[in-house]
């Protein structure tokens, strides 16, 4: 099994938390707000499967699956963000959504960017 060890140069994968620390790790330094957000849209199909849903009642498991995809693309993109900024960590993990326009809604993932000791 590869390491971190047999790859010089190689950074471990950035930690998102939504702890305010991290057990067993020092921060030594807050470099800033790492975000990742993506705006996703309903389309015609996923909506006339939903309609029918509607009528009967229950969960609507278009939307449900549109927007956990939506989270990991977002979560996805703070990551890439937090490792554009050098950090080690992000904590104060948080998701955010607002509407945008009708029928689509942004995600935001957002935290703070740490380097560790």
């Amino acid at each position: 099994m590869a390491t971190m060890k047999d790859h010089p140069g190689a950074r471990a994968p950035v930690l998102v938390t939504m702890g305010d620390a991290v057990p067993g790790r020092e921060i030594e330094q807050v470099i800033g707000i790492a975000r990742g957000s993506v705006v996703r849209a309903r389309f015609f199909g996923r909506d006339f499967i939903a309609g029918l849903r509607n009528l009967v009642g229950g969960e609507v498991h278009e939307y449900t699956q549109l927007m956990a995809e939506a989270r990991e693309q977002a979560l996805g993109r703070l990551v890439a963000h937090a490792e554009q900024l050098g950090a080690d960590a992000v904590v104060t993990f948080r998701f955010s959504t607002s509407a945008v326009m009708e029928g689509s809604a942004e995600i935001l993932a957002y935290g703070t960017a740490v380097k560790f000791k």
